[in-house]
């Protein structure tokens, strides 16, 4: 069984922002995780997504991380910028620096807190694909956004040229096989929820637990075309650190920080407000979690 295409490679991590003790963006650190990313497993990065705190970044520093993500990336990889917002200006704003600074893609999430309904969500996406000539990756995660992408919202977009391909995190893997037959190429945008994916029709994975383990994703990927049950086998043994990364209260970039900080990537691990970083107890779970997957 051979997989979809997969036009920004298998594995992706949306990675973190670092930040330094005074809450300015670590240029020096950006640089250092997207390098980490490529050189472990990853086929790309992305960047200034819902993991990269984008809601708390300016437009100004939004800019500099892309360029010192390219920068780190070279041609090593695909570069996908984050630029999701609840405000269309403020998306198609984004959109088009991105296409400055010389990215592969964009990632568009669904207008989180104003609730838009159908019509204005598709209002929404075409303004900002219709702003920009690079492919465009919808991103559905209703956890976080408060409503899914109506099946109707996505036939039409599909519709615009560039509107190519989605992160879906919704919970369902079933979700795939509709995003398919409307010609959609679909990440899994859950690293439990992979293999599911994979089954039905996803094409690779956008990643938090790729901080850590991407090598190991990318081997999941691999083995499940030709060896359904290595696949299996490979991914049961992620599951500890899945859970350590994205199944605590205080999940995702503070998880993810501590565990660059834990691997000698970052020395610190701070986060904007209103996240707060991981304390000393969390630290040493996650460090427990993380030496016995041998990953330290």
């Amino acid at each position: 069984m051979s997989l979809p295409a997969a036009p920004f490679g298998r594995v992706l991590t949306a990675m973190v922002t670092p930040f330094t003790a005074d809450g300015a963006v670590d240029l020096d650190g950006v640089a250092a995780v997207a390098s980490h990313l490529l050189d472990h497993g990853n086929d790309g990065v992305v960047v200034s997504g819902t993991t990269g705190e984008s809601p708390t970044t300016t437009v100004p520093e939004d800019t500099e991380i892309l360029r010192a993500v390219k920068d780190a990336v070279g041609d090593r990889g695909t570069v996908v910028a984050g630029v999701g917002t609840n405000a269309t200006a403020h998306s198609v704003e984004l959109a088009v620096q991105a296409e400055k600074v010389g990215v592969d893609a964009v990632l568009l999430v669904a207008p989180y807190y104003n609730k838009p309904g159908p019509a204005g969500m598709l209002h929404h996406f075409t303004e900002v694909a219709r702003a920009t000539s690079l492919p465009v990756m919808l991103y559905d995660v209703p956890g976080r956004t408060g409503q899914a992408i109506a099946p109707s919202t996505y036939e039409a977009a599909r519709r615009l040229e560039n509107v190519t391909s989605v992160k879906s995190a919704t919970g369902n893997p079933l979700d795939a096989v509709a995003l398919r037959q409307l010609g959609y190429d679909v990440y899994a945008g859950d690293d439990s929820l992979l293999l599911g994916y994979l089954a039905h029709g996803a094409c690779g994975v956008v990643s938090v637990a790729g901080h850590v383990v991407g090598e190991q994703l990318r081997r999941v990927v691999e083995q499940f075309g030709s060896d359904p049950a290595g696949a299996l086998d490979t991914f049961t043994t992620l599951l500890p650190v899945f859970d350590a990364v994205m199944g605590v209260p205080n999940y995702g970039a503070t998880t993810a920080k501590a565990a660059l900080e834990l691997l000698g990537v970052l020395d610190g691990r701070h986060v904007r407000g209103p996240l707060v970083p991981l304390d000393d107890d969390e630290v040493a779970a996650l460090r427990a979690v993380i030496q016995k997957a041998g990953l330290l």
